[in-house]
C-alpha cells in the first residue's frame, strides 16, 4: 500500500488507521444510499455519498472514523453525506453517555457544503457541529485535514469546533476559497491566481503558527496514526471555540491603517495582551442607524429605538424575560467587508462574548433564559485580512456558544426577517432549537450567492437558477425552504419592512408558540427532520435523511 496518506482514498484512509482486521463499514455502498438531488441535475451520484463511516479499534481503542472524499463533488457535504456523519456520531454520543466509550475520528477533506444541494448542505453541518459540542463534553473529537483539498466552507468552522486538529504540510484550512473572495470582493482583495499566498495564507504551517491547527505531521500513515493516538491517550482539546476574549483583544489591537502582512499578524497573534469583554446591552440611541430589516425587528421587539451598542454591529437586550440578539448593519465599520451587515471576526467572537455571558449568568437557575436570535445576515465577511486571522474561528465560537446555550437549557428560536445565508447563517441562526420567518420572497436563504455558486460549480447563473426547480434545497426563496421540513412555522403577512401593530402582534404570537412548544421537548435538533413536512412533504423534506438514519441504526451494534 502506497504509505502516503494523502493519496489514499477516503475508505483507504478509514482502514489506514485501523488496527488490522477489525474495519467495518456502515452505510456503505451496497446499502444503496445515494444522493437523490444529483441526478436530477444531470450529475452521477456516487454509491456512499463521499462519506465513509467506518467502526473498528485503533491502538485496541474503540473509534469511529468518518471519511470524507475529496476527489467527490470537492467533498461537498449534501443530505445523505451529511446524515451518515451526523448519525455516527449520535450513535457515538449514545454509547459514550452509557459508559461505552467510542472516540470521532473526522478526515476532514471537504468544500463545505455541496453547492448542488446547497440548504441541505448548511442543515447537515449545523447539525454535524451540535453533535461535536455534545461528544466533547464526553471524549475529544479528532480532526485529521490531510490534503488534497483541505478543509474550506462550513467545515472549516466545524474544524475550529473539534477537541484536537492535526494536518499534514500539504493541507490548507479556510472559511471562503480565494475564487469566492475575488468573486465577491474583487482581484484588488485577493488574487486567486497567486498560488504562493494562498499556501503561505491558508497552509497549515501558517495555520499552525496562529492556533487554528494543533499539530502538523508528514504525509504517511505512521506519523498520522502516531499523533491521532497521543491526542485520543491524552484527551486533548485546545478549546479553540471558546477564545473570544483573546481574539477580541487581538482585533482591539489590530492598526486596520496599516497593512496587515503574514509577518505583521504572527508577531501580533505572539503579543496579544488578553482583555475580558463584556458588551453592555444596547440603549436607545438619538441619532437614526443604517437601516436593516434585523434592525427592524429588534427595536420593534425590544421597544428599543434607534439601538446603539458599544459594538455597533452586534444588538442585544432582554425584553419580557427574553434574550434578544440581532447582527446590523454599520457603514462605518472599521471593517469595510462587513459594512452591510455580515458576519466577520468581531461580530462571531462578540456573539459569542455576549452567549456565553448570558450561559454564565443562568448557570445556577433552573429555568434559563430564553434567547431570541433575530435573523438578517446576507453572509460572512469576504476578505483577506478575515482569512488570515481565520474568520471561521468566529464563526465557530458564536456556533459553539448558541450550542452549548441550548444544550445546557437556554431555549432558542432563530427568527428570520431577513437574508440568512452560507458562515452568517451557520453562526447566527441554525444552531436554534426552532426556526420561524417571515413569507417574505425579499428573504434569500442559501449556501452561496448566485455568482460565486455559478463559479464554483462552473455553471452559468441560468444553469443554477434552472437547477432549483428540481431541487428545493437550490432554491433561494423562504417558501421553497419550508418544503425542506427546516421551519417550525412560516409567518404570513408580514414582512422584513414591516412596523405596524398588527404585524408586531403577529410576530410575538408566533414567537410565543414556538416556545411553547419547546416544552418537554429535546434540546437537540432533531425537529428540523422527524416533523410533518420533514418527514411526509411531496417535495423536498429529510426522506433521505431519515432513510440514513435507519440504516445507521440497525447497523451499528
Amino acid at each position: 500500500m502506497n504509505n502516503s496518506f494523502v493519496e489514499l482514498h477516503a475508505r483507504q484512509r478509514a482502514e489506514a488507521l485501523l488496527d488490522q482486521g477489525t474495519g467495518r463499514e456502515l452505510v456503505g455502498p451496497f446499502d444503496g444510499m445515494i444522493s437523490p438531488h444529483l441526478e436530477p441535475q444531470n450529475i452521477v451520484p456516487e454509491s456512499d455519498d463521499g462519506v465513509v463511516i467506518m467502526r473498528g479499534t485503533m491502538n485496541n481503542q474503540q473509534v469511529v472514523i468518518i471519511s470524507i472524499e475529496g476527489s467527490f463533488q470537492g467533498g461537498g457535504i449534501g443530505e445523505v453525506s451529511g446524515a451518515k456523519i451526523v448519525a455516527a456520531l449520535e450513535h457515538a454520543l449514545v454509547d459514550n453517555q452509557a459508559g461505552k466509550i467510542i472516540y470521532p475520528i473526522l478526515i476532514l477533506d471537504t468544500g463545505g457544503v455541496r453547492l448542488q444541494e446547497a440548504n441541505y448542505g448548511l442543515l447537515a453541518i449545523s447539525e454535524i457541529q451540535n453533535m461535536v459540542i455534545a461528544l466533547k463534553k464526553y471524549v475529544p473529537v479528532i480532526g485529521l485535514v490531510p490534503g488534497r483539498v483541505g478543509s474550506f466552507g462550513g467545515m472549516s468552522i466545524t474544524s475550529a469546533l473539534l477537541s484536537y486538529l492535526i494536518g499534514t504540510d500539504k493541507a490548507r484550512i479556510g472559511l471562503n476559497g480565494p475564487e469566492v473572495i475575488e468573486q465577491e470582493a474583487g482581484v484588488r482583495e485577493w488574487d486567486a491566481s497567486d498560488k504562493n499566498l494562498i499556501w503561505d495564507t491558508l497552509g497549515t504551517k501558517q495555520r499552525q503558527k496562529t492556533g487554528i491547527i494543533d499539530e502538523v505531521v508528514t504525509d504517511d500513515v505512521t506519523s498520522i496514526k502516531q499523533a491521532i493516538n497521543e491526542a485520543i491517550c491524552r484527551k486533548k482539546d485546545t478549546h479553540r471555540d471558546q477564545r473570544s476574549d483573546f481574539y477580541l483583544s487581538l482585533l482591539d489591537q489590530l492598526d486596520l491603517q496599516q497593512p496587515l502582512t503574514i509577518a505583521t499578524y504572527n508577531e501580533l497573534y505572539q503579543e496579544v495582551a488578553v482583555k475580558p469583554h463584556h458588551l453592555a446591552p444596547a440603549i436607545a440611541g438619538t441619532e437614526a442607524q443604517t437601516k436593516s430589516r434585523g434592525r427592524n425587528w429588534f427595536e420593534l421587539l425590544t421597544g428599543i429605538q434607534n439601538a446603539s451598542s458599544q459594538v455597533a454591529t452586534v444588538l442585544h437586550a432582554q425584553k419580557d424575560n427574553r434574550e434578544y440578539i440581532a447582527i446590523v448593519p454599520d457603514e462605518q465599520n472599521r471593517f469595510p467587508r462587513v459594512r452591510q451587515g455580515e458576519v466577520g471576526l468581531e461580530e462571531g467572537f462578540t456573539v459569542a462574548s455576549v452567549v456565553n455571558d448570558l450561559i454564565e449568568q443562568d448557570k445556577e437557575k433552573a429555568e434559563k433564559t430564553p434567547i431570541v436570535l433575530v435573523v438578517d445576515v446576507p453572509s460572512q465577511a469576504y476578505g483577506y485580512k478575515e482569512e488570515l486571522i481565520g474568520i471561521h474561528l468566529a464563526l465557530a465560537a458564536s456556533a459553539s456558544a448558541y450550542a452549548r446555550a441550548r444544550q445546557g437549557g437556554h431555549k432558542i428560536v432563530a427568527l428570520i426577517v431577513g437574508d440568512a445565508v452560507s458562515g452568517g447563517f451557520l453562526a447566527h441562526g441554525l444552531q436554534s432549537n426552532r426556526l420561524v420567518a417571515l413569507d417574505d420572497l425579499a428573504i434569500t436563504v442559501q449556501a452561496m450567492s448566485k455568482a460565486s455558486s455559478a463559479r464554483i460549480t462552473q455553471r452559468t447563473i441560468a444553469e443554477v437558477e434552472a437547477a432549483t426547480k428540481h431541487v428545493p434545497a437550490m432554491a433561494y426563496d423562504i417558501e421553497n425552504y419550508q418544503k425542506l421540513g427546516a421551519l417550525y412555522h412560516l409567518i404570513p403577512q408580514v414582512k422584513g419592512y414591516d412596523h405596524d401593530k398588527q404585524a408586531v402582534a403577529t410576530v410575538k404570537a408566533a414567537l410565543d408558540d414556538a416556545f411553547a412548544s419547546l416544552e418537554d421537548s429535546p434540546t437537540d435538533l432533531s425537529f428540523r427532520y422527524i416533523n410533518e413536512i420533514a418527514v411526509n412533504g411531496v417535495a423536498g423534506g429529510r426522506k433521505a435523511t431519515n432513510q440514513v438514519r435507519k440504516l445507521l441504526a440497525e447497523e451499528w451494534d
